[in-house]
């Protein structure tokens, strides 16, 4: 298919997509021809428009190498991918127009039209996200998210060497990656492409934030909400406040924050924000393991979750009482020591203790989940105390974060063909596994042993990955499912 072919695919396929309307095809048209350095355009009707908007750019991209118009690097084709689609779009003020004249409607409309508007503008990379493994598996804890992460491209070596020679890495705009200078913004070597990028202006405890969609998305609707303000994270009073408020602009999301000190929290932690979407986790739906109330607060139902790590749920439909209550158990928690299960408030001047919390609405009560952390470190554990331990650093050894805090856990790349060499010294097709899995390969081959055939050595596999990362949780569980844990946990409790 030629050039032209191309560009007029695209353009059916944002009519098709609501992208443009008819008056705007050639005004689009001639933004794209400048940006290809095409003079005219040879007029044709396009071949089909059942292909993806991804599938046509990136012939388009592929075109744009061989004619030497950019350099076949991922930042030089990821920024003229997103210079393209621009040509697509309506400004920042249009956009917020539009959202909020559809939230008057409904807010499940609006977010519907983001979110749709973001994927089909190719800033939500939907081509790479379905290179993700992903799938469910059934535990103690209920069904587990487990997803392989394929879609982030890795770097060739002309772009690695590229960053390395470049003066930009050491532009300081935008300030991080979240930043609302990124909205529109080109990108540059080192920086990923932002030109197609649109942010909505959210007010939330009396301040003004940004919603936008993750570009790779983990679960459905997956959105950030970022403090408008270039500034460090921070859980207080504050935090519960603002997730509060968010779920009752939108009360069909969730919305949790990351701790806010290293090692527990998975996160930028150069800027304030949030993370949110339309989607229920495994510890959503986990059950209580006891209720109990805290005096001075009658309005507030506590409970304790049966989930391996250490979560209060606050329930109550006076959301104040609830924020007051929240703010409470994170200034006790902050303080509090219990050396007999290796938690320190503080060592050395530093600080260990703070909270994930994650805020939803049910049933027309708000719902408040304080996930206990501790960062401290010590010689046997210079990753983390209350981080994965070593024995399972072959599958995860990063920080747990928002995301596997609620049961979606996000593994790296590497285990995809891993796991199948697993799968083969199973089923004794082959005896090469890496050196890391080995222990554990061998010990799956003696627990299961004539069991194992081709029908079921997949979900096997998968099963025992989900027992793998459950173990991740529990390492990061500041107070053990055991019994010595579980007691600890209520003499906290008792402190309240």
């Amino acid at each position: 298919m030629d050039i032209y072919q191309l560009i007029q695919e695209l353009l059916d396929k944002g009519k098709h997509k609501q992208l443009i309307e008819r008056e705007d095809e050639v005004y689009v048209r001639n933004q794209i021809l400048l940006l290809l350095k095409l003079d005219s355009f040879i007029e044709n009707k396009s071949m089909s428009t059942l292909r993806e908007i991804p599938d046509i750019l990136e012939e388009i991209i592929n075109y744009a190498c061989q004619e030497q118009i950019i350099e076949d690097t991922l930042g030089e084709r990821e920024i003229l991918s997103s210079t393209i689609m621009n040509c697509f779009l309506s400004k920042p003020s249009v956009i917020n127009q539009t959202f909020y004249q559809k939230y008057q409607e409904n807010p499940v409309e609006a977010t519907d039209y983001f979110y749709s508007l973001s994927k089909d503008s190719n800033y939500i990379q939907t081509k790479q996200i379905s290179k993700n493994v992903s799938y469910k598996v059934d535990t103690e804890y209920g069904e587990i998210d487990i997803t392989i992460n394929l879609s982030k491209p890795e770097k060739d070596p002309k772009q690695i060497a590229r960053e390395k020679a470049s003066p930009t890495l050491s532009v300081n705009y935008p300030k991080c990656l979240l930043c609302r200078e990124n909205e529109g913004y080109k990108g540059h070597t080192g920086h990923p492409a932002r030109s197609n990028h649109r942010m909505i202006r959210v007010e939330v405890g009396e301040e003004r934030w940004l919603l936008q969609y993750s570009p790779y998305v983990y679960y459905n609707e997956h959105c950030i909400l970022l403090s408008e303000v270039h500034r460090d994270m921070k859980i207080n009073k504050d935090t519960f406040s603002r997730l509060l408020d968010f779920v009752e602009k939108f009360p069909h999301y969730f919305i949790g924050s990351n701790a806010d000190l290293p090692i527990v929290g998975g996160s930028i932690l150069t800027h304030d924000h949030y993370q949110g979407g339309r989607y229920e986790f495994a510890m959503t739906k986990a059950a209580d393991e006891f209720v109990f109330k805290i005096t001075n607060f009658p309005s507030v139902t506590c409970s304790i979750l049966q989930w391996p790590m250490s979560v209060i749920r606050l329930k109550s439909k006076n959301a104040e009482e609830l924020v007051n209550l929240a703010d409470y158990v994170l200034q006790k928690w902050k303080r509090y020591s219990d050396e007999e299960v290796g938690i320190l408030a503080y060592s050395n001047g530093e600080e260990h203790n703070t909270l994930t919390p994650i805020a939803r609405q049910r049933n027309g009560t708000y719902e408040l989940d304080l996930v206990l952390r501790n960062n401290r470190r010590d010689d046997k554990n210079p990753m983390g105390i209350f981080h994965p331990h070593d024995d399972v650093h072959h599958i995860k050894k990063e920080n747990i974060g928002l995301i596997e805090v609620m049961g979606l856990a996000v593994l790296p790349a590497r285990l995809k063909e891993e796991l199948i060499q697993v799968e083969d010294f199973l089923l004794g097709l082959s005896s090469h596994v890496a050196d890391y899995h080995m222990e554990w390969a061998r010990e799956l081959k003696e627990s299961y042993g004539n069991q194992v055939n081709q029908d079921n050595v997949k979900s096997l596999l998968e099963s025992e990955l989900a027992k793998k990362f459950l173990r991740c949780l529990e390492d990061a569980g500041v107070f053990k499912r055991n019994k010595a844990g579980q007691q600890a946990f209520k003499k906290f409790l008792e402190s309240l």
